[in-house]
């Protein structure tokens, strides 16, 4: 399965930080990469954050020992002795931040302020510029809840939009790891509008955000309780998606995944394929090419194949893992939904293979379909098929359409009479009524 993994692919997106959830799920799948080479990717990534006790831990198990080297131990000292210093240079702001009381007081009454704290409090923009720091290296030593609180402070006295920026990834890095799904949410939505409206250097700089932030985005959008929905309203928006097929074609996975796992939103289902055909020769796994071999090709047994490839490729995702049984249910359906479209009469037992399923579940399957989607079919136990019933629009429902074809025929016409009247020639209705004609047929072959 590691040629269907994207750890590799997705991690130059990410912080550092977190990159570390996905070795550690890679860790439980042991058939996957050898645990070797998943403990020096872990001391590769801790090299550069100050982390040092857990560097040491994996070092011991790595090299299977219980001394580690001078340098790492030198280099715990060094941060230490940086995180007091840096904790003195925010001394004043700190007082101030610990009495919660007093904060939140501030903010009702809307002094929470730099102004207002140094002529009250003595804080400085010296020591708001050091909590930044204070933060960032709170963040690195692994503190995610500390650094969180101190952005979200730091950004509300600060008055450097590029800071202010760059604060707000870190808080939304900071909720991520902590799991505080809402917070990142909000973060995320912020960054976004953020993006979107900044005046970057370089529209390659503000594709580069618009980019990290998908990949960053995936953390919230599979396990948010609407998450399923914020991916493709984002994902699915011509900014985005463009970013997507320029940059980072893997995130089709994630997209095509969230569409069959989405029940409200099949109607960009059409829209999905069409995206997927033109990256196809960028980009496809299982899961892509599944849509693919039945809404394209129209191949049963083909999609059939993929249907049971995209079940490992799942269960080995970090981010897909917990939608294994509800995209392998939903993916049934679409198969059964359009074969039902070709065929009038199914036999159950080949229904039953190409859902991967034995005859007997899948006539249980079947019936439970038919019977919570209301199907207009029946089930021929006698000859073991499933008969589909034609489907044709009620009289009432005919009649509401010829009725909105004749009122959209009459606004038209009388739109035309209206402009026609300046000249009031016969010639000129005549013309208009002909043009008319063709809109509707027009219309109709649109239609």
């Amino acid at each position: 399965m590691a040629k269907y993994d994207l750890t590799k692919t997705i991690s130059p997106y990410l912080d550092r930080h977190l990159v570390f959830p996905l070795l550690e799920f890679l860790d439980v799948k042991k058939d996957i990469y050898p645990e070797e080479d998943l403990l020096r990717a872990k001391l590769q990534l801790l090299d550069k954050t100050n982390m040092v006790d857990f560097a040491m831990d994996i070092y011991k198990k790595l090299h299977k020992t219980e001394d580690v080297p001078q340098e790492m131990k030198a280099h715990r000292e060094d941060v230490v002795a940086r995180l007091k210093q840096l904790q003195a240079e925010c001394t004043p702001i700190l007082r101030v931040l610990d009495n919660q009381a007093l904060v939140k007081q501030l903010r009702q009454e809307k002094l929470f302020t730099l102004v207002f704290l140094q002529e009250n409090h003595g804080v400085t923009a010296e020591s708001v510029d050091a909590l930044y720091r204070f933060a960032k290296f709170q963040f690195e030593c692994g503190n995610y809840s500390g650094a969180a609180e101190y952005l979200f402070q730091f950004r509300a006295l600060n008055t450097n939009p590029e800071k202010n920026f760059s604060a707000l990834w870190g808080k939304f890095a900071a909720e991520i790891l902590m799991q505080n799904w809402e917070d990142a949410l909000k973060d995320m939505n912020y960054l976004k509008d953020l993006i979107d409206s900044k005046n970057f250097t370089s529209p390659l700089k503000q594709l580069q955000q618009r980019t990290w932030l998908i990949h960053w985005s995936l953390f919230v959008f599979f396990n948010h309780p609407n998450g399923r929905n914020g991916i493709i309203d984002l994902f699915f928006s011509e900014r985005y998606l463009n970013a997507i097929q320029t940059t980072c074609p893997h995130i089709l996975r994630y997209l095509t995944t969230a569409v069959i796992t989405n029940k409200r939103r099949r109607n960009v289902l059409k829209d999905l394929v069409k995206v997927i055909q033109q990256e196809c020769y960028t980009y496809k796994d299982p899961i892509t090419e599944f849509l693919e071999a039945l809404y394209v090709n129209f191949d049963f047994e083909e999609s059939q194949v993929k249907l049971r490839e995209c079940e490992k490729v799942l269960v080995n995702d970090f981010f897909l893992v917990a939608c294994r049984d509800e995209f392998i249910e939903n993916a049934r359906m679409f198969i059964f939904e359009t074969y039902c479209r070709i065929h009038q009469c199914i036999d159950i037992g080949m229904l039953g293979e190409k859902l991967n399923m034995d005859p007997e579940s899948a006539e249980r399957w079947i019936v439970n379909l038919i019977r919570n989607a209301r199907l207009d079919a029946k089930i021929d136990s006698k000859n073991n098929t499933v008969i589909m019933g034609t489907q044709y629009p009620s009289v009432y429902q005919r009649v509401i359409e010829k009725t909105k074809g004749l009122t959209f025929r009459s606004q038209l016409l009388a739109n035309t009479l209206t402009k026609a009247t300046t000249t009031a020639s016969v010639n000129d209705v005549a013309a208009a009524s002909r043009f008319v004609d063709e809109e509707e047929g027009q219309q109709g072959q649109d239609s």
